[in-house]
C-alpha cells in the first residue's frame, strides 16, 4: 500500500497541545543535554591523553554525525509508531552510553569514541518531536510550535554551564551519572502522559518505500541545504566554540564554555522568533535575511577582531540569525511536507544539519593545525552561507511566489 493511502489513527488517551508541546520540548533538551556532554570536556581530556588539534574535533564531531545519520530512520520510525513511544525509547537507550562513558569510558580515546558514537542516540530525538509537535497543530501555527520545539537544542547550554562544575566538584562520572538519572525520570514521564495527536495520519508502507518517497520530495532537498548551513553552523559552533576561543583568544576553559552557553541561549531563544516570524511572512524571507547575517558575522570574524567589543557582536549576531534560520527552515518544513511524511522529512533534513556540523569542526581542527590560523575556515563559511543564501532565493523564494508547489520534484 502507498503511502497516499496512509491511514488515519486515533490515540486512546486524551491530551493538550500545549502540554504536548512542554513535554517534548523538555524530551528533546534532556536528550541534547546528553548529546553535547563530551565537548565541555574536550579540552581537558585533550591535555590528559595528549590529543592532537583533530583528534579533539573528532571526538567532540562523532556524536554529531551518529545523531544525525540515525535521525533518518528515527524521523521514518516516528510516522509510523508516534512520539509516545519514540521518545521514552530514545531516551531509555540514550542511557547507555551516558553510563559507560562516566563509569568506564573516559580513560582512553578509542574509548572516548566507543562512547561517543553511541552517544550520538541522543542526538535523534529532535527527528521524533518535530512530527510528533506538528500533528498537534494547525498548519497556521506549526511555525512557532515547531520553533518552542526547537528551543530544547539549549540542552547543549546546560550541558556547557554544567559539566565542568559538576567535575571539578565531584568527579569525571558525575555528569554522566545526573544525566542519566535525569533521562530515566523524563522516560518514565513521557511514558505516562505523552499521547499522539488524535487523527494523525500513520503510513502503512514500509520503512524503506517510505524514506524513498520523501528523497522524491523537492523540499527535502531544498530545506537540507539550507538547514545544513542554519543548524549545522549552530551545532558547529555550540562544539567547537571552547577550543576556538581558548586558542584564539587565550581565555579559560570555565570563560570559553560560558561564553559559548551564551552562543547557546540567544540562538536558542531566537529560534521560536523564527518560526513564529515564518507564521507571518514567508519562511524564504526569514532565511534570507539570517543568513546574510551569518555572512557579515563570519567574513567579520575571520579577521579575529579584538573580543570586546567587535568579535562578541559577530557571535552573537551569527548566533541569533543560525537560531533564527532554523526555525524558519522546519517552519517551511511543517507547512509544505505531506503530513503523513513530516517525519521521515524530518530525518533526512536533520541529518543534514547535524552533518552540516560535523564537517566544521573537523576543518578548523584541520586548518589551525596546517596554518596556525582560523580565517581561512571563517572565510569558508562566509562562503558556504552565501551559496545558500542564492538558493533561498533563486529556488525556495520563487517556488513559494508560484503559490508554494515545492514539495514535489
Amino acid at each position: 500500500m502507498s503511502i497516499s493511502s496512509a491511514r488515519t489513527v486515533r490515540d486512546q488517551g486524551t491530551g493538550s497541545p500545549g502540554l504536548m508541546l512542554t513535554l517534548a520540548t523538555v524530551g528533546f533538551a534532556v536528550n541534547f543535554w546528553a548529546w553535547a556532554l563530551l565537548s565541555p570536556l574536550a579540552v581537558r581530556f585533550t591535555a590528559a591523553l595528549d590529543l592532537t588539534s583533530f583528534q579533539q574535533a573528532l571526538l567532540v564531531a562523532v556524536p554529531v554525525v551518529v545523531g544525525s545519520i540515525g535521525r533518518i530512520p528515527v524521523g521514518a520510525l516516528t510516522d509510523k509508531f508516534g512520539g509516545r513511544i519514540m521518545f521514552p525509547l530514545v531516551s531509555l537507550a540514550t542511557i547507555i552510553p551516558v553510563l559507560y562513558l562516566g563509569l568506564f569510558g573516559h580513560d582512553s580515546l578509542a574509548a572516548l569514541l566507543i562512547g561517543g558514537f553511541f552517544l550520538g542516540v541522543g542526538g535523534t530525538a529532535f527527528a521524533v518531536g518535530v512530527p510528533f509537535v506538528s500533528a498537534w497543530f494547525p498548519p497556521h501555527r506549526r511555525g512557532f510550535a515547531v520553533g518552542v520545539f526547537g528551543a530544547g537544542m539549549g540542552g547543549t547550554a546546560i550541558s556547557a554551564l554544567t559539566t565542568v562544575k559538576l567535575v571539578d566538584a565531584g568527579s569525571t562520572s558525575t555528569p554522566f551519572l545526573i544525566t542519566a538519572g535525569v533521562l530515566a525520570a523524563y522516560a518514565l514521564l513521557a511514558g505516562a502522559l505523552l499521547r499522539d495527536a488524535p487523527d494523525r495520519p500513520v503510513p502503512t508502507a514500509p520503512l524503506a518505500q517510505r524514506l524513498a518517497a520523501a528523497l522524491r520530495l523537492k523540499i527535502t532537498w531544498q530545506a537540507s541545504a539550507l538547514y545544513a548551513v542554519a543548524f549545522g553552523g549552530y551545532v558547529a559552533f555550540s562544539v567547537y566554540l571552547p577550543a576556538y576561543l581558548k586558542t584564539a583568544y587565550g581565555l579559560t576553559q570555565a570563560d570559553a564554555a560560558n561564553r559559548m552557553a551564551g552562543f547557546v541561549l540567544l540562538a536558542v531563544i531566537m529560534r521560536p522568533f523564527g518560526g513564529w516570524l515564518s507564521d507571518k511572512v514567508a519562511p524564504s524571507r526569514v532565511l534570507a535575511a539570517a543568513l546574510g547575517v551569518v555572512i557579515a558575522g563570519a567574513v567579520v570574524q575571520a579577521f579575529t577582531p579584538g573580543l570586546a567589543p567587535v568579535g562578541t557582536i559577530a557571535f552573537l549576531a551569527m548566533a541569533a540569525a543560525l537560531g533564527a534560520g532554523s526555525g524558519a527552515t522546519f517552519a517551511l518544513v511543517a507547512q509544505v511536507a505531506p503530513a503523513n511524511q513530516v517525519g521521515s522529512v524530518t530525518g533526512v533534513v536533520g541529518a543534514a544539519g547535524g552533518l552540516g556540523g560535523f564537517v566544521p569542526p573537523l576543518v578548523m581542527g584541520s586548518i589551525y593545525g596546517q596554518f596556525q590560523s582560523y580565517a581561512l575556515g571563517l572565510a569558508l563559511l562566509a562562503v558556504v552561507a552565501l551559496a545558500a543564501l542564492l538558493l533561498d532565493v533563486l529556488s525556495v523564494g520563487r517556488d513559494s511566489s508560484r503559490g508554494g508547489k515545492i514539495a514535489h520534484v
